[in-house]
């Protein structure tokens, strides 16, 4: 018997016009979050369908989804509007923005048309002040280092079983500098932090996505959500795209007022910032199988190294970090998972 879903339809038939909703499953995703549509009786009129979401308080804290969302709400960001809430038993009734995931529409749609609306409405969000109840969170050193640690920790230790001596830990940490150094040297700007294709929605006759996911916004780098747009988990495309989409979104961020970078130092943050989202990247895929079961984000991990692998190759810097990568991490990767694609390749 599931004892939260009991309570959210209890909860939800207390509300005017939800009487007799029935929620049926929409998703999840890889938090303790639930998603269930339900359906507003409209006297005289077709049913309205909401979303409602399940988030349990003692995993789940639903302040600053609450807060970014009305926050930005009021200034055009098109993220769901709140109807209800109950932060106390962790259930908000919300706008629902549809099922077509970017990512789905990418199959059959204009994919410049999509990125570019996209990465417009992302300078819209970058430009953003804080919520006035909820000041973000800093995307500081500490933050940083914890997000690159699971690598090594959950992929590397737990998932594949390989030993990190001195050697491998001294460079692992002399990566890790070298990438914290470059994120902190960027402006600052609100980060999304979650900004990619399985969290954009494309809409009925909206050129403008649906955008979903924003609760772990953050003040940090100017170039992080880009690359969770355009070096994404899920979805590869080749370089030369890449690079038109990132210009850009350079252009857009800058006629904001938001930074005054040219675009070849835009581009070195860009990857830099890339490196360290796909540690991060690699490592939770690890953690969600191996401490949630989750198991189906394993296939994910071989696209996202094969970004480190990329960036790596091109930075002298990083030298022996993609040597080890390469020689150590990838084939390990490639006996466990699978093959990485190959470079260009999407």
């Amino acid at each position: 018997m599931d004892y939260r879903l009991q309570l959210l339809t209890r909860w939800v038939r207390q509300i005017p016009g939800f009487s007799a909703a029935s929620p049926t499953p929409v998703s999840g995703d890889a938090s303790f979050r639930r998603y269930f549509r339900v359906w507003k009786d409209v006297p005289g009129g077709q049913p309205v369908p909401f979303i409602v979401m399940d988030a349990p308080p003692e995993h789940e804290d639903c302040v600053p989804f609450v807060a970014i969302a009305r926050h930005w709400h009021q200034h055009d960001i098109a993220v769901p509007a709140i109807a209800a809430e109950d932060l106390e038993q962790g259930f908000l009734l919300l706008e629902d923005l549809g099922d077509l995931l970017m990512l789905t529409a990418l199959e059959q749609g204009d994919a410049d048309t999509l990125y570019r609306a996209a990465l417009d409405e992302l300078a819209r969000i970058a430009g953003l002040d804080d919520p006035a109840d909820y000041p973000l969170p800093a995307y500081d050193q500490a933050l940083l280092d914890r997000e690159m640690a699971l690598f090594p920790d959950w992929l590397l230790e737990k998932h594949l079983g390989l030993e990190l001596g001195n050697q491998e830990r001294a460079l692992l940490d002399t990566a890790f500098g070298l990438l914290r150094e470059s994120a902190l040297a960027q402006p600052e700007v609100t980060v999304h932090r979650d900004y990619h294709s399985r969290n954009l929605l494309v809409r009925d006759s909206q050129t403008v996505p649906g955008v979903i996911d924003f609760q772990d916004a953050v003040r940090g780098p100017i170039t992080y959500d880009a690359v969770s747009l355009l070096k994404d988990c899920y979805v590869r495309w080749p370089e030369d795209r890449l690079a038109s989409w990132l210009e850009h979104f350079r252009n857009a961020s800058q006629q904001a007022g938001l930074h005054r970078a040219d675009a070849d130092t835009f581009q070195q943050w860009f990857e830099l910032m890339g490196m360290q989202r796909h540690l991060k990247a690699a490592g939770i895929f690890a953690r969600l199988a191996i401490r949630d079961g989750k198991t189906g984000y394993l296939a994910d991990i071989p696209r996202t190294v094969s970004y480190l692998r990329d960036a790596s190759a091109r930075q002298p810097a990083f030298r022996h970090f993609h040597e080890w990568l390469c020689s150590t991490v990838i084939p390990a990767i490639e006996q466990r998972i699978g093959p990485l694609p190959e470079p260009g390749v999407r």
